[in-house]
């Protein structure tokens, strides 16, 4: 009841897994990597012992298909488990037990592998591999873009519930402390790949760098409309000048967790501004 697939970036040196399943909290369940090592999805009555042992194996120099046949070997269950591994070089590896409900299945290609149970048919697979080959920007883009052309060729049989990305890169985590890039989870949602490429778009918003080309100047129609918006959202009143509106600005940025993001005095990032007019009070 669960399709996912599993990627590596090698120019980013990024590992990661985009799931989807008529489950609570599947990325409680299935998603498993670790910078440099590899990612690791493991569905279907999944074995969640095969994520970090797997991933023990490939640290210790294993490929994806030799960590594969490592950890099914001795399972007696091995016939209702699947997995999808890629390892640290991007050498995909997918395993789907002749006991998974139909229709089950998965495919391997450069740098990903992708499978799924329980699904309209294999379309969903299909999809998700020739998306994930075809689409551009970061890894966490493929994925998800790969996760909805899953959804939109079938996907799961009985419908959707929770999904769930994870990216991994050395020190990608908050401070640089850890390797947790991306984690996000939705899990419980009638829409839950939608719902996650919305929060998705968040994490970029509250994490992402400045564009350059979207830093400006505060004057004119910007500072019309921002001025607007810092009233419409009770930070300013209607009484102010140029220093009562920058405060309020400051205010707003590190209320809202947007310090990334925050510009020298008399600029700003015009995403934050956009997101303001969306924002309700």
């Amino acid at each position: 009841m669960t399709f996912s697939i599993v990627g590596y970036d090698p120019k980013e040196k990024e590992w990661g897994i985009a799931v989807q399943s008529k489950f609570l909290a599947v990325g409680a369940v299935v998603p498993f990597a670790k910078a440099g090592v590899g990612a690791v999805a493991t569905q279907s009555f999944a074995n969640t012992s095969y994520g970090p042992r797997a991933l023990e194996w490939m640290a210790e120099g294993k490929t994806a298909e030799e960590a594969l046949a490592l950890i099914t070997k001795d399972d007696p269950q091995k016939g209702l488990r699947q997995v999808g591994l890629v390892d640290a070089l991007g050498n995909g590896a997918t395993f789907t037990g002749e006991g998974c409900y139909s229709w089950a299945g998965g495919i391997t290609g450069t740098n990903f592998a992708a499978q799924g149970n329980i699904l309209v048919d294999e379309k969903t697979v299909k999809a998700m591999a020739e998306t994930f080959q075809m689409a551009e920007g970061s890894l966490a883009d493929r994925l998800l873009a790969a996760l909805n052309a899953g959804q939109e060729a079938g996907g799961d049989s009985r419908g959707q519930q929770s999904a769930a990305l994870l990216v991994v890169k050395d020190k990608g985590g908050y401070g640089g402390f850890n390797d947790r890039y991306i984690d996000l989870r939705v899990d419980d949602h009638p829409e839950p790949i939608k719902e996650l490429i919305r929060i998705y778009r968040l994490q970029l918003l509250y994490f992402a760098p400045s564009k350059p080309e979207n830093i400006a100047e505060i004057d004119g129609r910007v500072k019309e409309e921002l001025t607007s918006e810092l009233i419409r959202l009770r930070y300013l009143d209607s009484q102010n000048d140029d220093v009562k509106l920058l405060e309020a600005l400051t205010a707003y940025i590190h209320t809202e967790n947007f310090e990334a993001r925050e510009q020298r005095d008399g600029r700003i990032d015009l995403d934050i501004l956009e997101y303001m007019k969306h924002q309700s009070i």
